[in-house]
């Protein structure tokens, strides 16, 4: 008995062939519609080609317009009364405009190490101190320090030696 049901469960288990050809013939119809709305879609070289083409004759009218601009006069603007004149007559007038300005002569260049040495006054600003201020300390100015002078004499602020003035050189290191 167990042959005959194994036997019935492999036939009933199988599809008929009638169910396998309907799958192919869905794969076919499936294939012809793609197909139809692939198939009239431009392709390759002849669709590039016409793209190609338009590219070009755009490329002529932007660089003949272009040419157009830089060549003519024109207004670009005529309530405001701004307009545009051709590239070579602006080279001109630039050119001459140019011509009639004198060049301001250049002054001598002073170099750090110069003003130092010439003597020339003091800045406004006092050196910075060698060490620095301890937080809390009041550090006193140079005027503060001074004695009072008398009535009608002449002030003058103490001024730093030039020593003090000259920015310190450097050392040579020697490297071991």
């Amino acid at each position: 008995m167990s042959d005959t049901e194994s036997l019935r469960q492999v036939a009933l288990g199988r599809a008929p062939w009638s169910v396998w050809f309907g799958i192919v013939l869905l794969f076919a119809l499936f294939g012809v519609i793609v197909l139809a709305i692939i198939g009239p879609a431009p392709r390759g070289s002849d669709f590039e080609e016409v793209r190609a083409k338009k590219r070009v004759e755009n490329l002529k009218t932007v660089r003949e317009e272009a040419d157009k601009a830089l060549t003519t006069y024109g207004w670009i603007d005529k309530t405001k009364g701004v307009a545009r004149i051709p590239i070579e007559r602006a080279v001109e007038l630039t050119v001459a405009e140019l011509a009639k300005q004198k060049p301001a002569p250049a002054g001598p260049i002073a170099t750090p190490e110069a003003q130092a040495t010439s003597g020339a006054p003091a800045s406004t600003t006092a050196p910075a101190p060698a060490t620095s201020p301890k937080p809390g300390s009041a550090q006193a100015s140079p005027q503060a320090v001074a004695p009072a002078a008398p009535q009608g004499a002449a002030v003058s602020s103490p001024q730093p030696s030039p020593a003090a003035q000259a920015p310190p050189s450097p050392s040579p290191v020697k490297s071991p």
